[in-house]
Order: structure tokens, then C-alpha cells, then sequence
């Protein structure tokens, strides 16, 4: 019971990415942490750690989570990498102002990290990973006149 139980969830693509986000959560705190130790200051740590992470996340949820791997791995890393610099920017936002407001910087960025996460699965789902046909590329539709009969 128990073995199917845990079979059904890891076939669930959200409990997959949710596993994947939780690699990368403490892939991310372990070198912003590290980065922080070596007096790098905090948001240059913050940017390396969350692009560390990005690549481990793009990795995990390309062959496992979304099972993309047939999917071109330069377009596809694109607009993943472009999913997740916008999730950086949105990072460093909100570690900016949770520091501000007096949080330490290692809470900070956890906190962050947990408030991009549903943009990034969105973005992730509807755009970077898509099923071919629903990447969220232009079509180009050719128009044609109706053929007159004369």
C-alpha cells in the first residue's frame, strides 16, 4: 500500500518538480552559504547560488519531471535559462527587501527562494517545457485567397 502510495506521487509532475525545487533549494543555500563564508557579498552570492541551482533544477526537470528530453536541448535551455533569470530577478527583489526589513541574509534568501517558486513552476510548465506545440513559439500561419473560379 505504502510502495503504491509513493509509486503515485513521483508519477505526479507538481510532487516531481516540488522534489526537484527541494535539490535545488538546498543546492542553492549550500553554495550561497559557501559563498557567504568565502566574504562574497550577499546578492553576487545570491546570483551564483540561484544560477548553480537553475542548472541542476533545468537537469533534473528536463529528463525527470517533464520528461522533455526529446525536446531541442538549445531552445529549450533557453527559454529556461530565461524563465530563470527572470525568477533571479525576482529573488534578489525580494532578498533586498527582506534584508531591509531586518531579515538575516541566509533566512532571507529561504524565504525568497520559497516566494518565486510558483512563478518558476509556472513559467517552467506553460513555456520552457512545454509539450511541442505549446512552447509558446510564433507560428507562422501562411494565408491563402480562396482559389476563384473564372
Amino acid at each position: 500500500m505504502a510502495i503504491q502510495l509513493v509509486r503515485r506521487l513521483l508519477e505526479n509532475q507538481f510532487v516531481r518538480f516540488c522534489l526537484v525545487g527541494a535539490s535545488g533549494y538546498a543546492v542553492n543555500l549550500a553554495v550561497y552559504a559557501g559563498l557567504l563564508a568565502a566574504g562574497l557579498h550577499y546578492l553576487a552570492a545570491a546570483a551564483i547560488s540561484f544560477l548553480v541551482a537553475a542548472g541542476s533544477n533545468y537537469a533534473w526537470n528536463r529528463l525527470w519531471t517533464f520528461r522533455a528530453s526529446d525536446a531541442p536541448v538549445l531552445s529549450q535551455g533557453a527559454r529556461a535559462l530565461f524563465v530563470s533569470g527572470l525568477s533571479l530577478g525576482a529573488n534578489q527583489l525580494f532578498l533586498l527587501a527582506l534584508v531591509a526589513a531586518g531579515a538575516g541574509h541566509l533566512a532571507g534568501q529561504a524565504v525568497a527562494i520559497v516566494l518565486v517558486t510558483p512563478f518558476s513552476f509556472t513559467a517552467n510548465k506553460l513555456w520552457a517545457f512545454a509539450e511541442s506545440g505549446r512552447s509558446g513559439e510564433l507560428e507562422t500561419v501562411a494565408a491563402t485567397a480562396p482559389a476563384r473560379d473564372h
